[in-house]
């Protein structure tokens, strides 16, 4: 969440920046600012009162030693009475605090200055594109058809068992599912990062430290008699590692990837781009995150993205990048780049990654401090991408690889697969 340093500062800015995300702030910004107000005015009463009952418990042996026992026990009174006051002022403070955290909770990050304005997809701006477009034939199958003619995934029969949104990979289609988790993580290992192997339920506290609570409570699946979630991404259980610890800055930044399946409701889904692998329930993904040094976040930004770019490329698929506008970015975003790659028989882009920079957003969630020698600790940046997500990906391999004598794998990922193609 903001830190209340950031909203004192400059109310207006605050507001100004989330009009980008459209975002209005003005009525909740000032309502942070009067509970805030009214947390600081009750613990000015607490001290005063705290300092005079010091007074006055010193003044009271004294008192007695002197003989001056009705001065005494009036001053014991007074004391007690204070005592009653200090309790009504500890809890008025503690439902300032508790109302303005609640607040807190409900204002999502400040977009960066590079952040474009717009509203919709159509307002992102295209970065950068790569690779070659494939030129499929008029015949050429999207990838439902393309699953059950090759006996590849059953949709049919994940419904059976579970419902809608929850596939059945079978044969080379669970061999070509492993093979990129494998190959995904690998890649990410070349690269510096940690394998993690995370659980897969979260609690509300780690929710909250990566703001998927309150703000995605309805899109996350909750085992309820236990209070715990099913996680949306790996990003959860990862950065939540660092939640209540702090770092030394030489140690940063600190690099983890992880594999792990995926779990989102997706309510209000519908229509032809939920079709087969484009939106599902459970998914399988690897993850990439990094908690960083804020003076060098934004470098590092940059050198994620150019690491996911060259996955797609290892997987000879045409890909952009887009810079995200305010209005679809994330609650939690300061700053994402998605990937798409182009699906040639559904003749559209696929997002397939995104990368995204969240400042000491989730670190003030997390109290994820870092500390530099003699100085106090400071609240990290974090970070995280997809590398990446593994439906649409597969998607966009067998549409855009399909020959005559069946689907081309690409040779990156033979060694995984230990098949060249499937027929």
């Amino acid at each position: 969440m903001l830190t209340l340093q950031v909203i004192k500062e400059n109310p207006q800015e605050v507001v100004a920046r989330l009009a980008k995300k459209h975002f209005d702030a003005e009525e909740v910004i000032a309502k942070v600012l009067d509970y805030d107000q009214k947390r600081r005015t009750a613990q000015l009463q607490l001290d005063n009162t705290l300092a005079e009952m010091n007074q006055l418990s010193k003044s009271i042996g004294a008192l007695m030693k002197e003989g001056k026992r009705d001065e005494a026990d009036a001053n014991k009174a007074k004391v007690a009475t204070l005592k009653e006051g200090v309790k009504e002022v500890e809890a008025e403070m503690k439902t300032a605090e508790e109302e303005m955290t609640t607040l807190l909770l409900t204002i999502p990050n400040l977009p960066c200055d590079a952040v474009p304005a717009g509203k919709l997809p159509e307002d992102n701006v295209v970065e950068r594109t790569g690779g070659e477009m494939p030129n499929l034939g008029s015949d050429a199958l999207p990838h439902w058809d393309l699953c059950k003619k090759y006996d590849l995934i059953d949709f049919e029969l994940g419904v059976k068992i579970t419902g809608s949104g929850f596939p059945v990979y079978k044969g080379k289609g669970a061999r070509l599912q492993r093979a990129l988790i494998n190959f995904f993580l690998d890649n990410a290992r070349d690269a510096g990062y940690l394998e993690i192997q995370p659980p897969y339920v979260v609690n509300a506290a780690s929710g909250y430290g990566t703001g998927q609570l309150p703000d995605k409570e309805g899109q996350m699946y909750h085992c309820q008699l236990d209070d715990l979630y099913l996680i949306p991404t790996a990003e959860v259980p990862v950065t939540n590692i660092y939640r209540d610890v702090i770092l030394e800055a030489k140690d940063l930044p600190i690099k983890n990837t992880a594999y792990s399946a995926c779990f989102r409701r997706e309510a209000g889904s519908y229509g032809k781009d939920v079709r087969g692998l484009n939106r599902l329930h459970q998914f399988d993904k690897v993850e990439i995150v990094q908690i960083a040094n804020p003076a060098d976040s934004y470098q590092i930004l940059d050198e994620m993205v150019n690491y996911v770019q060259t996955l797609v490329e290892k997987l000879e698929l045409p890909w952009r990048i887009l810079r995200l506008c305010g209005g679809d970015m994330s609650f939690t975003s300061a700053l994402t780049f998605d990937f798409e790659v182009y699906s040639a028989a559904q003749e559209r882009w696929l997002e397939v990654s995104s990368v995204s920079n969240f400042e000491s957003y989730q670190a003030n969630r997390l109290k994820c401090r870092f500390r530099s020698e003699d100085k106090k600790p400071q609240l990290c940046h974090t970070l995280n991408g997809s590398a990446m997500a593994l439906p649409r990906i597969v998607a966009a391999i067998l549409e855009n690889n399909q020959t005559p004598e069946g689907i081309r794998i690409p040779k990156a990922l033979v060694p995984y697969t230990g098949f060249e193609i499937i027929d």
